[in-house]
């Protein structure tokens, strides 16, 4: 049975920039077979989304395509559907696995604060035999510390890919710059594995070196994954470089509209020899369709060492 709910989600504004409204978020339940779906991602073997939808509204973000397959007409970051199942996950089929929190939604965005259908998916899976990854924008996460140190083994991934505030802002409505550095540090000095993961990095605007410098004393490790650009969102980003960041707009055409890889073949090879030469664990993620035929074509993970610095930790198993 499906129930209907609105919560304001406030926004930070600026005459000056172009943010992101507030607006009515549309929450829906829905019944949901199981929460554990096979996965496509090249590091993991299964993904749990305990919604779908997402009123962090990232401008940039990829997962806006389900709105082709969930019906939905509204704008991405307008609605949130709570998944709702009433089997407990079966933690004996994950053994020896990785399992990834979450792929077309932040399983702490503001919906989680009191529905706690992440918590709920973390009670159930917190002692199982598997490698399980969090990945989110969200302080929430702090609050389940407790749960999360319970886990076996367990990264938990920060994303962030700007010290600078107002981008932040205009990108996206979750938490600010400094609340997740916050996160990120408490989840590290609670013994959590922690990395920040910097995605999606913007050419010409992330500045990987300040992101390292920033949290090196509590980041484990780092993911690196650039900006991809399709469907209709691509015209929005390339439309604001247009308006915001002009001296950038002829580097974003040669990007996304001629496909030149030279910029991202260089960012490769910087931020891979200033890693190696400070000796910090990274993942190069930025061939990420790759990677996914990869594990189509063999039917086996991609092993995180093979895409990272040799000071990276092994894979599980």
């Amino acid at each position: 049975m499906l129930a209907s709910a609105f919560c304001e989600v406030q926004v930070q504004t600026n005459k000056n920039r172009q943010p992101l409204s507030g607006m009515m978020i549309t929450i829906r339940e829905k019944e949901a077979d199981s929460l554990v779906t096979k996965s496509n991602l090249p590091f993991c073997d299964y993904v749990i989304n305990p919604y779908v939808g997402c009123p962090h509204a990232c401008r940039y973000y990829y997962a806006s395509f389900m709105k082709r397959f969930t019906g939905h007409t509204g704008e991405w970051g307008s609605f949130t559907d709570v998944k709702v199942c009433k089997k407990r996950i079966d933690a004996s089929k994950l053994d020896g696995k990785a399992v990834f929190l979450s792929s077309v939604t932040d399983p702490y965005n503001p919906v989680e604060r009191e529905r706690l259908s992440t918590r709920k998916v973390l009670e159930q899976i917190c002692e199982a035999n598997c490698r399980i990854y969090v990945s989110t924008k969200s302080p929430l996460v702090t609050r389940d510390i407790d749960l999360l140190k319970r886990c076996r083994d367990v990264v938990v991934a920060v994303s962030l890919n700007t010290l600078d505030d107002g981008f932040r802002r205009d990108m996206d409505r979750a938490g600010s710059v400094g609340k997740r550095l916050e996160a990120l540090r408490e989840l590290h000095d609670s013994g959590i594995h922690t990395v920040l993961f910097v995605s999606p990095w913007f050419p010409g605007l992330t500045d990987f070196r300040a992101l390292i410098d920033a949290t090196r004393e509590f980041a484990d490790e780092y993911w690196f994954e650039n900006l991809n650009l399709r469907g209709d969102y691509k015209a929005r980003i390339l439309s604001y470089i247009d308006e915001r960041h002009p001296e950038l707009s002829e580097l974003y055409d040669r990007i996304y509209n001629r496909k030149d890889e030279t910029f991202w073949a260089e960012k490769e090879r910087e931020f891979g020899e200033y890693c190696g030469r400070e000796g910090i664990r990274y993942v190069n993620a930025f061939h990420h369709s790759k990677l996914v035929s990869e594990k189509k074509r063999t039917g086996e993970l991609v092993r995180r060492d093979r895409a990272s610095s040799p000071a990276a930790p092994p894979p599980l198993g």
